[in-house]
């Protein structure tokens, strides 16, 4: 079960059964799952509902029980002791071609993501390409890894490290490794609103000023916001701020949006914005670049 929607998978059925959680009436398996509640903590274990109070379930992890209200529960996976039973992967693609100058346009978004008792693990890769007659070549590329420890009560800590390469920004490599906390300020069935701080190393490479290229300490400070009750619609957005620590008075942000909307057998069409910017770019540079990408795909 995420997002509000409980997934059941049978041998006699050629597409999983969906249940929004908040209509389910009973529920009982013998599996192992990893079961997250609203106010953080984790457990694992079988599940079955409290004969003597409908409105709770008990999780039975070995010796020990605990008891839940269904409300309070906001994810439940089974976890599965081979490696592509824990995998959750996301792949979608758009192509756009214009009869003036012969404009195209290519966009490929993927995600893959590993969730185990103790931590989670992501990655994704965005890239754009344009070409068009008498214009050079626009290139931008997008890549992230992340890993995040759950520790208790809706905290967690994270360590991540982003790649850009952007034609507009002039810049031929940008890594920005991070590290630090982060808490799931509000964790329900209809939204996820976490916060996360700590400090970040930047490397960048740039694409005309090889003697600009530069190492700087930053800190960052973010805000994620991610809601899922509204039918098959899926909204999720990100605000970092990255201020200089090493480079005073530079600050850069980044912004993502992302509406989805899902289809049955596990397609969707995706809208999504990011926004970079930089108050302090490399001579001839833009402050600030953005794509606008429609996509359609398949999620694992």
């Amino acid at each position: 079960m995420n997002k509000n929607v409980l997934q059941i998978e049978t041998d006699f059925s050629d597409s999983d059964f969906k249940i929004e959680w908040d209509k389910v009436r009973y529920i009982k398996s013998d599996q192992t799952f990893i079961i997250f509640s609203s106010n953080g903590n984790h457990f694992d274990g079988s599940i079955k509902m409290d004969d003597a109070d409908t409105t709770k379930a008990i999780v039975y992890n070995g010796s020990q029980q605990v008891s839940l209200d269904l409300n309070e529960i906001v994810f439940i996976k089974e976890v599965e002791q081979n490696f592509l039973g824990r995998l959750s992967l996301e792949l979608s693609a758009g192509y756009t071609l214009t009869k003036a100058n012969n404009l195209n346009t290519l966009s490929i978004r993927s995600y893959i993501g590993y969730l185990s008792k103790k931590f989670s693990a992501d990655a994704s890769f965005n890239l754009v390409r344009s070409v068009q007659e008498e214009v050079d070549p626009t290139r931008r590329t997008e890549a992230s890894i992340g890993f995040r420890n759950i520790i208790k009560n809706d905290w967690f800590g994270l360590i991540s490290s982003n790649l850009l390469q952007n034609d507009e920004q002039k810049i031929k490599l940008r890594a920005t490794t991070s590290a630090g906390v982060g808490n799931y300020i509000v964790n329900t069935n209809k939204i996820y609103f976490g916060a996360a701080a700590g400090l970040a190393w930047n490397n960048e490479r740039y694409t005309e000023t090889p003697d600009d290229d530069k190492n700087s300490l930053e800190g960052f400070a973010g805000l994620e916001v991610n809601i899922f009750n509204l039918g098959d619609l899926d909204l999720l957005t990100y605000f970092n701020v990255y201020p200089g620590i090493t480079e005073k008075g530079r600050v850069r942000t980044d912004f993502s949006f992302d509406l989805k909307y899902e289809f049955p057998l596990d397609f969707f069409i995706n809208l999504g914005f990011t926004h970079n910017f930089d108050n302090q770019p490399v001579e001839g540079a833009s402050k600030g670049d953005y794509v606008f990408q429609t996509t359609v795909g398949w999620e694992l």
